[in-house]
């Protein structure tokens, strides 16, 4: 099982990129459930943000297991897939988390919905593999 990102697609993790991932869940039903994401990569761990009682946040914090699909924007034939383990789900610093985000794909800050909480999810890959 490798889980180590390949050199030759660390670029479509960059920040630089801004590359959508595709998150993949499975629900309680079986059923798929597939999400484009904002994400960031910190060399060991895949991050994304939700809001708390999402779908996202409660099938994350049941199963705790998922799969990202990043294509390169330049060329979508390219991309990377992680399966991976939530090794951890946080409220704390995720409002931040998600301003942080929304500047690598907007260029401003996170446009607040009143009431709402952010969640922050660590996924540590498991299995990786690239084409392209």
């Amino acid at each position: 099982m490798n889980n180590t990102i390949p050199e030759e697609y660390l670029d479509l993790l960059a920040w630089e990129k801004k590359a959508f991932a595709h998150l993949a869940i499975v629900l309680r039903d079986g059923a798929p459930h597939v999400t484009p994401v904002w994400f960031d990569y910190d060399g060991e761990y895949v991050i994304v943000n939700s809001a708390l009682g999402r779908v996202k946040d409660k099938v994350l914090r049941r199963s705790g297991i998922a799969a990202l699909a990043i294509s390169d924007p330049d060329d979508p034939y390219r991309y990377i897939q992680i399966r991976g383990k939530v090794v951890e789900v946080t409220e704390q610093g995720a409002r931040e988390m998600i301003d942080y985000l929304s500047k690598k794909y907007t260029g401003k800050s996170y446009q607040w919905y009143k009431g709402e909480t952010r969640v922050t999810y660590r996924m540590l890959p498991q299995l990786v593999s690239g084409m392209g």
